[in-house]
């Protein structure tokens, strides 16, 4: 590779010598790609016909991919964001002119006649340039768009992946994501792809109502969640602040102010471990309604997801890798490609029949429970009950929700901040809905009694060292004396939404820069 930065680096001074600048400003007027070629359909060009007329015309820049040099033409393939586009020079169409086009402040000049050539044959892959040009067809059929004029825009002094394939190793396209994105179109499109089902949801919340608000990234007390915190230090304050691990509590202020329908896109981060379903920073849709319960939850959920299935990714059955076992819920044979079928309305079905069914015996007897945990090597004996039962239904149950379930009614134990099922104080009106066997969103029927919120926080004070369990915060708990209506709350991970639906198998692949350790 050093060979070749200096070998490009030599090319730079000669384009330099010509009286070019290899890194240029301002060139407006680009039309994508994508909307020449669509334009072109129009046009019914003849193989080797340049078309004439004003609507054959285009300015048109991106990165060079492919580059070939066959004497008095050079056909190089320009990509920018909406595919690519041959871009043809030809010296005799380039000799009108004579040297650097003058240009305004700011603004690149067209490199026109001989010098214009002299550039183009110092080119690399990599190198990003423009051009003026009409559209035609070469003798074999292949759409060009023909240079009357040739800007370079910016020269690349380092080599891209070989022959554009993009990065191999998985490790290098994350830490180099600036090459994995111009280098794979598919990692491009998952990107923009996020950016669409992210204005989706805020869509789907608009028309119901809701508006978007911030709250603190640094807190005094984290809180909302059970999960170790990431500290820092306000110097000028003095005092310890902490990265939020949830929105939670500084949303349901908002409800209490009276703000009756609120939601955030909250990055959040959470001190704990890297898998392919977790990052240390994430990003959570959360919302809160007033006056509704976990019911209107779900049918946001299924509006947003579904939807953007439908809308945005073009069907509600999206392959998601391949079926591991023989599953009730997977169509397909072990090996073969698995298909998540998106379509409304999703199975409502209960924590307790979920149980029952997968594991074999009721969550009620608890000497099973314990007896099945010690079967799976678990160190159960330091464990409540609750969280010995949530470990079983891990490992059971959840392998089994391959198609959207929403998993509903949970022990009251695990769910401090949610209200109690007024049949059975023993449950929680709480859902969680899976997705490919994966937990991918939160939501309660929020508890609003000051008195009772107060003794559920108290009960899951930290202990000593122990940094991961729910702190408490007097501040939230006076804020419901104020009084906080009955609500709704929905906390949806964003990054394995989008995880699920372009089919990325690891959440570091839909995160444009993922936490890597640095180069030792």
């Amino acid at each position: 590779m050093s060979d070749q930065i200096t070998d490009r680096k030599a090319k730079l001074e000669k384009i330099r010598a010509l009286g070019v600048d290899p890194y240029g400003g301002r060139f407006e007027g680009v039309t994508k790609n994508a909307v020449i070629r669509t334009a072109s359909e129009q046009l019914n060009i003849e193989p080797g016909q340049i078309v004439e007329s004003d609507a054959a015309k285009f300015r048109a820049a991106g990165r060079v991919v492919l580059y070939r040099d066959i004497g008095s033409l050079i056909f190089m393939t320009v990509r920018d964001w909406t595919g690519d586009l041959q871009f043809g020079l030809s010296k005799k169409m380039l000799q009108g002119g004579a040297g650097v086009s003058p240009g305004s402040a700011g603004v690149s000049p067209a490199v026109d006649g001989d010098t214009a050539w002299k550039v183009a044959k110092l080119l690399d892959l990599g190198d990003i340039v423009g051009i003026d040009g009409r559209l035609g067809r070469t003798k074999t059929g292949e759409l060009t768009l023909w240079a009357s004029k040739f800007t370079l825009l910016s020269k690349a002094v380092r080599p891209p992946p070989e022959k554009y394939h993009g990065l191999t190793d998985v490790e290098a396209r994350y830490r180099h994501r600036y090459v994995d994105l111009f280098a794979s179109p598919e990692s491009q499109r998952v990107f923009v792809l996020r950016a669409k089902i992210i204005d989706y949801a805020r869509d789907v919340l608009r028309r119901r109502s809701f508006i978007e608000v911030d709250t603190p990234v640094l807190q005094p007390i984290y809180g909302g969640a059970a999960a170790r915190p990431f500290e820092t230090h306000h110097n000028t304050l003095d005092m310890k602040l902490y990265l939020r691990i949830s929105p939670e509590l500084y949303l349901k202020r908002c409800l209490v102010g009276g703000l009756e329908r609120v939601y955030e896109f909250a990055r959040c981060f959470r001190n704990e471990g890297i898998s392919p379903r977790h990052n240390p920073e994430f990003t959570m849709l959360e919302l809160y309604q007033a006056y509704g319960d976990y019911h209107d939850m779900m049918d946001i959920t299924e509006e947003i997801i579904a939807g953007a299935a439908r809308d945005v990714i073009g069907s509600l059955k999206i392959k998601f890798g391949t079926c591991a076992t023989a599953l009730e819920q997977c169509d397909a044979r072990p090996g073969e490609p698995r298909y998540i079928d998106y379509t409304p309305p999703w199975p409502r079905r209960k924590y307790a029949d979920l149980f029952a069914e997968h594991v074999g015996f009721p969550l009620t007897e608890l000497a099973k429970v314990r007896a099945r945990a010690r079967e799976l090597g678990m160190e159960e004996k330091k464990l409540d009950d609750t969280v010995v039962i949530s470990k079983l239904f891990e490992h059971h149950v959840e392998p089994h929700l391959v198609n959207p379930t929403f998993v509903i009614d949970y022990p009251a134990p695990l769910c401090p901040l949610t209200k109690r099922h007024p049949q059975d104080p023993q449950l929680a009106l709480r859902f969680e809905p899976y997705i490919n066997s994966m937990e991918i969103g939160n939501a309660y029927s929020e508890l609003n009694d000051p008195a009772i919120q107060r003794e559920n926080l108290g009960a899951q004070l930290a202990g000593e060292g122990d940094e991961t369990m729910r702190v408490m915060d007097e501040d939230f708990c006076e804020a419901l004396e104020h009084g906080m209506p009955p609500a709704g709350g929905l906390g949806i991970g964003v990054d394995r939404v989008v995880m699920l639906l372009t089919g990325s198998p690891s959440i570091r692949d839909v995160l444009l820069f993922p936490l890597q350790r640095p180069h030792a």
